[in-house]
């Protein structure tokens, strides 16, 4: 499993302008020759991409925090029922 996926990910690094076609890596920009699309037209498609990335990178870290560090150690915490019942009566 690990040597297929590292192979795929190899041939995806290899070349990476070859995943859009001839038409869209013109119309593209430098970075964005990976892609099928215009480039970006504008200064606020920037704008949407970055406040997406951070939102996306804020989501990820949350999610890390809270599996790692969960930090409910309240007794009446609806964790503690789920825990505590005897598993057969």
């Amino acid at each position: 499993m690990k040597k297929s996926l590292y192979a795929t990910l190899a041939l995806l690094a290899i070349n990476g302008t070859s995943l859009a076609c001839e038409v869209c890596s013109r119309q593209s920009s430098w970075w964005t020759r990976f892609a099928h699309g215009t480039a970006p037209q504008s200064q606020w498609d920037y704008v949407i991409v970055a406040a997406t990335v951070a939102i996306v990178v804020i989501t990820v870290w949350s999610m890390i925090a809270a599996l790692v560090k969960p930090g409910e150690n309240a007794a009446n915490h609806i964790k503690q029922t789920i825990l505590n019942e005897p598993l057969h009566e």
